[in-house]
């Protein structure tokens, strides 16, 4: 909280702040973590419209998500793979969802193996680009309200790929060889265009929900490897403080 306090001192928008991701499979606790880390923010002067609380994209952190909202409290879902997860999300009236488009493309082409074709798989063709462009053209079509922030890039031709998105999350390398580039960028994604699609709104119950994401092995595997990683650090991050603490 304090780093996002940081943040929120240098620039004029808003910062995510992220739920314990022990927290993944337990809706209630969640929920309270979010009203509790933004209860935070507001004694220190901070308005809650400048914080997204983040929270994993599984069934329980998608109802804690809609309840938050429900409470006026925003929320980011991240570790999300699956058209299942943003369906359900866009349902859920989240404020913003986190695609991991470098990830899908990680995952698709360790599981090719030397049967990997990088040029068949650039730019429109891309997995990670896929998927978030088939989220896109969904919400658009169904009046979803649900921004769509494309994360965790590998290369330029990605975000290109993916240029007309709400918003995308990009690291300064990959900024630094976008502002070398003197190619003119034209949007990719449109919303217009997706008004035009035949793309029926979708409702998911938890086990329709949890059915969808099982058959997505891709999906099952990222999240939960995700969930895992997002604990180490977490448990990583408090030996640090107690380190500190202790030393003090």
């Amino acid at each position: 909280m304090r780093f996002g306090c940081e943040i929120l001192s240098i620039i004029p928008g808003r910062v995510s702040t992220e739920v314990d991701a022990r927290l993944s499979f337990d809706t209630a606790a969640t929920v309270a973590r979010g009203k509790r880390l933004i209860a935070m923010y507001q004694a220190q002067g901070i308005a809650k419209e400048r914080i997204l609380i983040k929270v994993a994209s599984t069934w329980e952190g998608i109802q804690a998500a809609s309840q938050l909202e429900r409470a006026g409290i925003r929320t980011n879902l991240t570790l999300l793979f699956s058209f299942a997860q943003a369906a359900a999300c866009g349902d859920a009236k989240v404020q913003l969802i986190s695609p991991f488009v470098g990830r899908i493309y990680d995952w698709y082409k360790k599981t090719a193996g030397t049967a990997w074709d990088e040029a068949l798989n650039a730019g429109a063709n891309d997995p990670g680009v896929k998927s978030v462009r088939a989220i896109y053209n969904y919400y658009k079509k169904n009046g979803i309200a649900t921004e769509v922030m494309g994360a965790s890039f590998r290369n330029v031709g990605q975000i290109v790929a993916l240029a007309g998105c709400d918003l995308l999350t990009i690291s300064p390398d990959l900024l630094a060889l976008l502002s070398a580039n003197q190619t003119a960028l034209t949007a990719s994604l449109d919303v217009h265009a997706a008004k035009d699609m035949d793309l029926p709104l979708l409702e998911y119950k938890e086990a329709g929900f949890r059915f969808a994401l099982n058959e997505d092995a891709m999906a099952t595997e990222k999240l939960a490897e995700g969930i895992r990683a997002f604990c180490v650090d977490a448990i990583k991050l408090e030996g640090l403080m107690l380190a500190a603490q202790n030393a003090s």
